[in-house]
Order: C-alpha cells, then sequence, then structure tokens
C-alpha cells in the first residue's frame, strides 16, 4: 500500500495548509464548484431546513457527490478513496458487524502501519461511531468514500446474511413462515376443515345449509352492528376526514426530521418514468427527503426504464438480492437497512401523492405523542372515468379509507395498515422487526403487530391517488392475495389467543375477530346469504323445513338490512369529495360485491397451495392522472 500511503500523507500536508476545518461551502466556492450565488442559496436553505451542508449541496445540485466527498477530505484532513478502484482489504472489512457498517455507511478498509483505516460517508459522525462501535485494534483514522459504494461494497460481501436476515427479520412466533409452510399446522387445519365442510355438504345438505347459513347471519350481525359504530361514529357532528388541513409552520429553531420513503418496483416498466415525475412534485426539503427505489435483481426491464429517468439527486435505488421468496414484504425488510429517515414511508408504484403530503406527516408526528407509532394517509384513485369496475373499486376505497378506517380509529379499534401512504416511526418500526417478509398482505399483519407492542395508528387528512385496478381478473387475483393474507394473519395472531387477548385487550380483541373473522366468512358463506334474495320474490328457501318461515324471513331481512347498511356507507363517503357523481352508481355495488366472493375462494384455494405466492398487479393500463403527467 504505498501509494495509498503517499496519498495519505499528501492529503493531510495539502488540507492542513489552506482547508483543514474550514466551512464546506467555503472549500467549494474556493475549487470552483459552486459559485458565489449558489453558496448564499445554499446557506438560505440550510438555515431554513437545518440539513447539513453536504446534503444541501448535492440534493439542490449545487454539487455532486464526488465534489462534495473531495471537499470534505480536504476539510477533515482525510484521505479520499474510491471503493469501486480500491476495495476494502478482505481481512479487515469484517472487523465491525455489517449491520452497523450498514447503518452508519462506514467499513474498516485497511491497515496504514499501525492504523486502522475506516471508509466513511459521514465525517462529523466519525468520533461518535467509534465511542458506539465494538472495540477494533490499534489506532483508528477515517477516510471518505460515496455512501453508494460503502453500502454497494457491503450488499455484494454480505449477500446471504443481509438477505437472510430480510427473510427472516420478524421472529417465528410472530412470523407465517413456518406455520404455514408446506405441511404446516395451519394447512392442515386448513384443509381438514373444508374436506368435512364438504362432506357434511354431501351427506345432509338440507342440515348443512342450514347451519351454514346461520353462521353466516352470526357473523352478519357482528359485521352489521360493526358498519353501524362506525357510520355513527362519523356522522356525530357531522365531522369527517378532509382533503386537507392548513400547515402549521414548525417550531423556531426545532429541525425538520429526515423522511426516507421507499417504492417497492417489481415489473413497473409501464410507469417507472411516470413515478419519478409524481414524486418530483413532493415540496418538503430535498435535503431531508430520500427516495428509495426498491428494485428486484432480476427486473431488468425496470431497471432500463429508470436508467432513461434522470434520477434526482435524492433519489437512489437499492437492489434486492434475488432468493426463494420474492415478496414486497422482503424487499422493504431489505432496503429499510440502507435508509437513514427518522421517518419512514412507503409508496406503490402507481401512487401521485400530494405535493404537500410529507410536511403533513411530520407536522402530525411532531404533534402526537411517541405511542403514536404511524400514521396512514387516504388512498383515492385518479381513473374512476375509465370504466365500470374502477367506478365500484373508486367508491369501494371511499368507504374504506374515508369511512371504515377512521371510524374504527374513532371507536378505538386496532386497525390494519394500507399498503401505501403509510408512514412510521423508524424507531417504532425498527422494534417490531420490521415486514413478515412470507406474508402477502404485509400492512394488514404490521399493523396488528404494532398494535400488540402497544403502539397506535392514527389517519392522516392527506390523499395519494393511483391507479384503480379496473381489469376484472387482475382485480380478482390482486383482491385473492388481499384476502389471502388476511386469513393467513387472523391464523398467525391466534397462535396464542390468551396472548393476543392480553395484548391488545378485550375491545381491540373483540375489533380483531370481527373485522377478520367475520369478515373472512362473509366472503366465503356469501352465496348462501344471496339465496335469500328469492324471498322477497315470495319463493319458498331452501332452508325453511330445517329452520321454520320465520328464522328464514328474519334472516332475509338481516341480510337486506346489511346490503343497505353496505351501499349507505359507500354514498355517505363519496358524497363530500371529488367523486360525488359517483353516488348515481352506487346501487351497482350489488353486482361488484360477488366478484370478492370469487376472490376468497381463490385465496382460500392458494392458502393449502401456495400460501406465501405473491400474485403480483401490473399497472400503468389507464391514462395518467389528468393535468398531473
Amino acid at each position: 500500500m504505498t501509494n495509498l500511503r503517499v496519498a495519505y500523507r499528501d492529503s493531510v500536508s495539502a488540507a492542513s495548509s489552506r482547508h483543514l476545518n474550514q466551512p464546506l461551502g467555503q472549500i467549494l466556492l474556493d475549487m470552483g464548484v459552486m459559485t458565489s450565488g449558489d453558496l448564499l442559496r445554499a446557506l438560505a436553505i440550510h438555515g431554513t431546513c437545518r440539513a447539513p451542508m453536504s446534503r444541501v449541496c448535492i440534493a439542490e445540485g449545487f454539487a455532486t457527490e464526488d465534489e462534495v466527498l473531495s471537499a470534505q477530505a480536504l476539510q477533515w484532513g482525510a484521505m479520499r478513496l474510491s471503493l469501486n478502484d480500491d476495495p476494502p482489504d478482505p481481512s479487515v472489512s469484517d472487523l465491525l458487524p455489517v449491520t452497523f457498517c450498514r447503518d452508519n455507511a462506514i467499513v474498516p478498509w485497511g491497515t496504514i502501519g499501525d492504523m486502522l483505516v475506516l471508509a466513511t460517508s459521514r465525517p462529523e459522525a466519525f468520533e461518535r461511531l467509534m465511542a458506539e462501535a465494538p472495540a477494533l485494534p490499534g489506532r483508528l483514522t477515517m477516510a471518505l468514500a460515496s455512501e453508494r459504494e460503502i453500502h454497494d461494497f457491503l450488499a455484494a460481501r454480505h449477500r446471504e446474511t443481509l438477505i437472510r436476515s430480510a427473510e427472516t427479520w420478524v421472529p417465528e412466533p410472530d412470523s407465517c413462515r413456518e406455520f404455514l409452510d408446506s405441511g404446516g399446522r395451519a394447512t392442515r387445519i386448513t384443509l381438514v376443515a373444508c374436506i368435512v365442510l364438504a362432506v357434511a355438504v354431501l351427506a345432509v345438505p338440507n342440515h348443512a345449509f342450514a347451519l351454514l347459513a346461520l353462521w353466516g347471519a352470526a357473523t352478519l350481525v357482528m359485521t352489521l352492528g360493526l358498519k353501524v359504530a362506525v357510520l355513527t361514529a362519523m356522522l356525530r357532528g357531522r365531522r369527517r376526514v378532509p382533503e386537507a388541513l392548513p400547515l402549521k409552520a414548525p417550531p423556531r429553531g426545532d429541525p425538520l426530521p429526515r423522511v426516507s420513503i421507499m417504492v417497492p418496483l417489481f415489473k413497473e416498466e409501464n410507469v417507472a418514468k411516470l413515478l419519478v415525475g409524481r414524486l418530483s412534485r413532493l415540496t418538503y426539503p430535498k435535503p431531508l427527503l430520500e427516495i428509495v427505489l426498491v428494485l428486484e435483481e432480476t427486473d431488468t426491464a425496470t431497471r432500463r426504464a429508470l436508467e432513461g429517468a434522470a434520477l434526482p439527486p435524492w433519489f437512489r435505488v437499492v437492489e434486492v438480492p434475488d432468493g426463494p421468496v420474492k415478496t414486497k414484504p422482503r424487499a422493504l425488510n431489505y432496503a429499510l437497512g440502507f435508509c437513514t429517515g427518522e421517518i419512514v414511508g412507503i409508496y406503490d408504484a402507481e401512487d401521485s401523492p400530494a405535493p404537500d403530503q410529507v410536511e403533513r406527516i411530520v407536522e402530525a408526528f411532531r404533534t402526537r405523542p411517541e405511542h403514536v407509532a404511524c400514521l396512514q394517509g387516504i388512498l383515492d384513485y385518479y381513473n374512476p372515468g375509465s370504466n365500470w369496475l374502477a367506478r365500484c373499486f373508486t367508491m369501494e376505497y371511499a368507504s374504506w379509507f374515508r369511512m371504515m378506517l377512521p371510524g374504527l380509529c374513532r371507536l378505538g379499534f386496532a386497525i390494519p395498515l394500507g399498503g401505501t401512504t403509510v408512514f412510521f416511526r423508524r424507531a417504532a418500526i425498527m422494534e417490531v422487526c420490521g415486514w413478515d417478509a412470507h406474508n402477502v398482505t404485509e400492512d394488514a399483519d404490521l399493523g396488528m403487530r404494532l398494535a400488540r407492542r402497544g403502539y397506535v395508528t392514527e389517519m392522516v387528512p392527506t390523499v395519494t391517488r393511483e391507479e384503480a385496478n379496473n381489469r376484472l381478473w387482475p382485480w380478482v387475483r390482486q383482491r385473492s392475495r388481499w384476502l389471502k393474507g388476511y386469513m393467513v394473519t387472523y391464523l398467525v395472531h391466534m397462535r396464542r389467543p390468551g396472548a393476543l387477548w392480553r395484548e391488545l385487550g378485550p375491545w381491540r380483541f373483540l375489533g380483531f375477530q370481527v373485522f377478520f373473522a367475520a369478515s373472512l366468512v362473509q366472503f366465503l358463506v356469501a352465496p348462501l346469504l344471496w339465496s335469500f334474495w328469492i324471498v322477497a320474490f315470495g319463493l319458498l328457501h331452501p332452508a325453511v323445513p330445517v329452520l321454520g318461515e320465520t328464522v328464514t324471513l328474519g334472516l332475509a331481512v338481516l341480510f337486506l338490512l346489511a346490503t343497505i347498511m353496505d351501499l349507505t356507507i359507500a354514498a355517505v363517503a363519496v358524497a363530500n369529495t371529488k367523486h360525488k357523481k359517483l353516488g348515481r352508481w352506487v346501487p351497482t355495488l350489488l353486482f361488484y360485491f360477488p366478484f370478492g366472493t370469487l376472490a376468497a375462494y381463490k385465496a382460500l384455494y392458494e392458502l393449502i397451495r401456495s400460501p406465501f405466492w405473491w400474485d403480483k398487479t401490473s399497472h400503468g393500463h389507464s391514462p395518467a392522472e389528468p393535468g398531473k403527467d
């Protein structure tokens, strides 16, 4: 390492003679990288958002990352490294745990005499990191390398360790990976239950039909009661979740937090460029914002699309190594370790968030107590006019995000999360070990695990618009994945019902049963309940010989009331939105709901045959949001 030793001595000598400890902006000005006007603008941005000058210069385009690192090398009297040209010495690169290196963008690089050189991209934090790090041999000094190169090296060197960690981060008792694996207990129980039910229907069809109808009616009473309570809570005092509330100025002198937003991408070449444009409209200070595009290693099509998208400097790509599990939560777990924000958010590939959405999330977190660990935004669709299916999907989402979820929050229940426009305190998501990499509806599961740890999720009045899935079979495939994940979530959390009762408390435990168990039963026994429509036409129902006319008529009335409640919630949900003209389409939801039952049976079949299979939804089949792209 003779040349490196000389380079190190020369760099220290040059720095000590002129630039050592000078302000970074002044060094960049002296280097000819920035003009005086650029420096003034950078200082103004730095004073406003309190971000480090290094991030200000890179994010605002005043200097490249390489130029900033060269200036910092002069400022700190440190050697400048290129890990691509001079990779770390394998004999020392593993002296620190890989997670410590990844989280702090630092790696042992090599030795010069008795001195251990550590490559870092954060020179201002070097002394603190060395105080926190495990003991290292010899004298220590730092050299500067780009964060991207450090992370690339760690990802390559510790590929298997990092990806296995992403797949198994959630402890086995809280995960579905063993419980539902081939021959797992949940799979056997589900299969046996289906066989017993089929035998009963064949052996005593009338009695089996009646018992199933009563079972469906019991769960219908539970879900109907929940919906009445939600509607009452939302209509009380004529309150509603608005599109947005006025933003408040942050407390003077209180620095804004850094925010990381992960966007999982897989086979999204149709929307990759649109996504970059939509997220570039976000108005949160760019030095405090990082957009992490999470790309599967094997997805060459999306990678090519992104290469032609001219990513802004506050965007970056994290590639997830290939493996036996290919799910969104696995990708999120892997990428989370490479994020730097105190707040972490999730967007989907087709999302078009409100430009001021991140500011609203930050403001909400700053005004909430620490146990509020998650904020969920409102999801809406920008293409309801494309066809009838898209209109119904839009009405359903309005019911869910503008009525059901806010109502459940007001009633004090734990809520399942949406997979997008959801933001977390990083400390909380780390405490619960991220997402279950094997659960195909990872958001619902995570919402329950947060609640079991005592955390609270709240709704925030900010809207993200996305593309409604407006093709029938892709819609069924997407819905079956969601329902399969709900089945998995219920089975996993009910492995130890006593623990669930203690951790959620009686009220939220009851809400969990109604929301998951009763709702799933509704999807599966829906055809039996639909049969009661014939009573309205004066026809004899097959259940009469077993249940009698009075009970059968009561079941028909109950089914009618539940249907009216579903339509009422949908009508109220769209009444005060830009979709209020959809109100005339609300009755047609009667023909939309049966598709959910088809998806439920597909989900049940997959729960037994392939519980971890991720049925991917493709996007980019509708025109972009009018006037926005």
